[in-house]
């Protein structure tokens, strides 16, 4: 089982922000930080595959996305998703370890 899936709605976005990086970007990365009201948020960013190699990859859909090992305990078995509705767009994350989340959907327990 990877540690992490992507729909291809999320490859397809993550193709679009990567094809506007900055020079040498070739990757995201996929995080957790201690914060928000309900514990741990999820948090991306732009890599260099080469300057992580001892980061978790997986790549789906001919995207790369690496997963800082702090973080990879939490996201096991996670989809990742892109979804748009009326008011906004942005990466939403399935993840069967989460007790709980916040009102707003912004942060997450376990």
């Amino acid at each position: 089982m990877n540690v992490l899936s992507l729909t291809t709605n999320a490859a397809d976005q993550i193709k679009k922000i990567l094809s506007n990086a900055p020079n040498g970007v070739d990757s995201v990365l996929v995080g957790i930080d201690k914060s928000g009201c309900n514990g741990y948020s999820y948090k991306l960013d732009f890599a260099k595959a080469s300057d992580l190699t001892s980061f978790d990859s997986v790549d789906i859909h001919g995207v790369k996305i690496l997963i800082d090992p702090k973080a990879t305990m939490f996201l096991l078995g996670s989809t990742m998703d892109y979804r748009t509705d009326k008011l906004s767009s942005r990466f939403v994350f399935d993840n069967p370890n989460e007790k709980g989340t916040c009102g707003c959907g912004e942060s997450f327990n376990i």
